[in-house]
Formats: structure tokens, C-alpha cells, sequence
């Protein structure tokens, strides 16, 4: 079942629940958690302001997929966000997902915003305070932008400009500093500021290299690709006890070399990167059957140390396991 509320009553409910503002020190920072309204779901939001940046913290998940609609007036949209998704499905950016949405456009008449309830939500937002943030934080960089993504960032209105990527290692790494930062205080501000000018210089850096030419050191033809198809098949049946690649490349007829290259540019990943893919992906649909608890989920994607699969789990989700169980289990 799925709820559909305008953003009017969307924006009251969470009113309601929330009355208090965020108050700000006299230096400019503050911090206010929200809790979700029992109506949709449970977990908080936290927002923390820093200089020139609104830190968003979003945990929680909800009852069921919600829908909510834009104003019957749509008009214009403004957007200085970069948003991380380490888990959920949100406004069309899913689990894994790193985006920038930056300028001005017009709304469309048929605006919905959709979560699901399927996965909790774990994701981290940065919003700059005005549309000159981020040109004032990375002046130095713009020049090294893409000619197509420059002009849009640097315009004070008009330009618009939005790109959808993968959450890159270093970025969980900072992201997860910024989830459990261990400090209070002054001191906390500081880090958390320089944690998201590290996400801001990552996704700035991810820009960058996503308009270099793509290069193909190997070609492959039809049947090259069969093969490698094969080889896809061949892990995804043995998770638990996988060839190594000397193996699997004996076993599709292929040199090592060109089954490396040649995965690469059919999945976008390296023969193991997407094995630990697929690990995942087939321990999250364990859980969520509930037939079998965390260590025998473990077992059956090949973890023989329960520790290491949890860590795992966590990096690629965003939540330990046990976690992830239980939710599904109390849900």
C-alpha cells in the first residue's frame, strides 16, 4: 500500500510532530533532530548547520511507499544540494547513488517525490546556503570542470544542472567519518565542515573524470562477450566458493587479461567487484526472507567469519546486518 499526500500536508505533518526550529549559536551553528511522524514511519532526520553548509542526516524507514505531490501551482526550482544514498530508495536515486542537483528550473505540473518502504533510508545531504556556496568554496576548482558542467554551477539564475553517479569508496569513507563522528563541540564543527568539503572536492573530482574519454585497451567481439557472459554465470552460481580468475578464465576459454578488461566494460566492474556485488545483493534477499539469522547468511555468500561479512554488509548498505534483521523482522 502506498500513501500519497500533497506537500502541504506533507510539510504540516512533519510540522506537528517537530514544532521546535533550529536555533543557531552565535556562531552560526546549530542542530536539531526530527523525528519521522508515527503516521509514515519511524527514524529521524538531523540536520546540523555549519558555515555556508546545512548538513542533512536522514535514518529511517517507513510504513509504507510514500508519494508526495507538488503545489497545483508548480513554478521555480531551486537546488544547491549534493546527496549521498548510502541505503533506500528516494526520489528516484537509490541505494548506492550519489547526485548534485544545482540551479534553477521550472517544476513540472506532475511532480512527485517517492520513497519506498522497502529499504530504511541512510543517507546524507549538503545543501549550501545560497547558489554562490559552492562557486565560493571551489573557486579554484571550476576551471577544471567539464566545459558543459562549468557554466551551469557558475550561473547566478537559469542554469541547471543535475548528474547521478556511484558513491565511490573514498566518498563511504567519509561519509560513514561523518555518520559516526566521535567528537562534541568546536571540535565536531570543524570535522564535520571538513568532511564535507572533502565529499564537495570527491564529487567535483567524479565530474571531472566522468567526461574523459573512455579508453578500450582490448576489443571484443560477439563471441568474447558470450563468454564473458559465462563467467558471470559462473560466479553468481558459486558465491560461497568462487574461482580464482586464473580458474574462471580456464573455464570460459579466455586468456586472464581479456576476461579482466573485457568484464570491466560489459558490467562497469572488476570480476570480483561484481562478485562482492552480487554477494550482497543475494545476503540482503536472505534477510529479507527471514528463513535464516545473520551467521548462516554469512556462510551461504561464502563469509566464513561472521565480523568480516558484517563489516561487508555495513559499507555496501549502510546498516550492519543484524540491523538490517531485526528492522525487517519488527517492520
Amino acid at each position: 500500500m502506498a500513501i500519497t499526500l500533497s506537500r502541504t500536508d506533507y510539510d504540516e505533518l512533519w510540522q506537528t510532530t517537530n514544532p521546535l526550529p533550529l536555533s543557531l549559536n552565535a556562531q552560526g551553528y546549530g542542530e536539531l533532530q526530527q523525528v519521522v511522524p508515527q503516521r509514515l514511519g519511524r527514524g529521524y532526520i538531523h540536520q546540523i548547520q555549519l558555515r555556508e553548509i546545512n548538513l542533512c542526516l536522514f535514518n529511517y524507514q517507513l510504513h509504507d511507499d510514500l508519494c508526495v505531490a507538488a503545489t497545483s501551482q508548480p513554478g521555480r526550482f531551486t537546488s544547491s544540494e549534493l546527496g549521498f544514498n548510502l541505503s533506500g530508495n528516494r526520489s528516484g536515486k537509490c541505494t548506492g547513488d550519489n547526485f548534485i542537483e544545482w540551479g534553477t528550473c521550472n517544476e513540472p505540473d506532475d511532480c512527485l517525490w517517492i520513497t519506498y518502504a522497502n529499504d530504511p533510508v541512510l543517507k546524507v545531504d549538503l545543501h549550501l546556503d545560497s547558489v554562490d556556496g559552492l562557486t565560493r568554496l571551489v573557486t579554484d576548482a571550476l576551471d577544471e570542470l567539464p566545459e558543459g558542467i562549468r557554466p551551469c554551477i557558475e550561473a547566478r539564475e537559469g542554469g541547471w544542472f543535475s548528474e547521478i553517479n556511484a558513491i565511490t569508496p573514498a566518498m563511504r569513507s567519509a561519509l560513514e567519518q561523518i555518520l559516526y563522528c566521535p567528537f562534541q563541540g568546536k571540535t565536531k564543527q570543524i570535522y564535520l565542515e571538513s568532511k564535507c568539503l572533502e565529499l564537495i572536492a570527491l564529487k567535483l573530482a567524479q565530474l571531472k573524470e566522468s567526461e574523459l574519454p573512455v579508453k578500450t585497451p582490448v576489443s571484443l567481439n560477439p563471441d568474447d562477450v558470450d563468454r564473458i557472459y559465462a563467467a558471470q554465470k559462473i560466479l553468481e552460481e558459486n558465491p560461497e566458493n568462487p574461482p580464482s580468475l586464473m580458474e574462471l578464465a580456464r573455464q570460459v576459454s579466455l586468456n586472464d587479461y581479456k576476461l579482466k578488461v573485457g568484464f570491466k566494460a560489459v558490467f562497469g566492474t572488476t570480476v570480483f567487484g561484481y562478485l562482492h556485488r552480487h554477494r550482497m545483493e543475494t545476503a540482503r534477499e536472505l534477510l529479507n526472507s527471514r528463513r535464516l539469522n545473520v551467521k548462516e547468511v554469512a556462510q551461504s555468500v561464502g563469509y566464513a567469519n561472521q565480523s568480516r561479512f558484517a563489516v561487508a554488509f555495513r559499507k555496501r548498505f549502510g546498516v550492519n546486518p543484524k540491523a538490517y534483521l531485526l528492522g525487517r523482522q519488527s517492520g
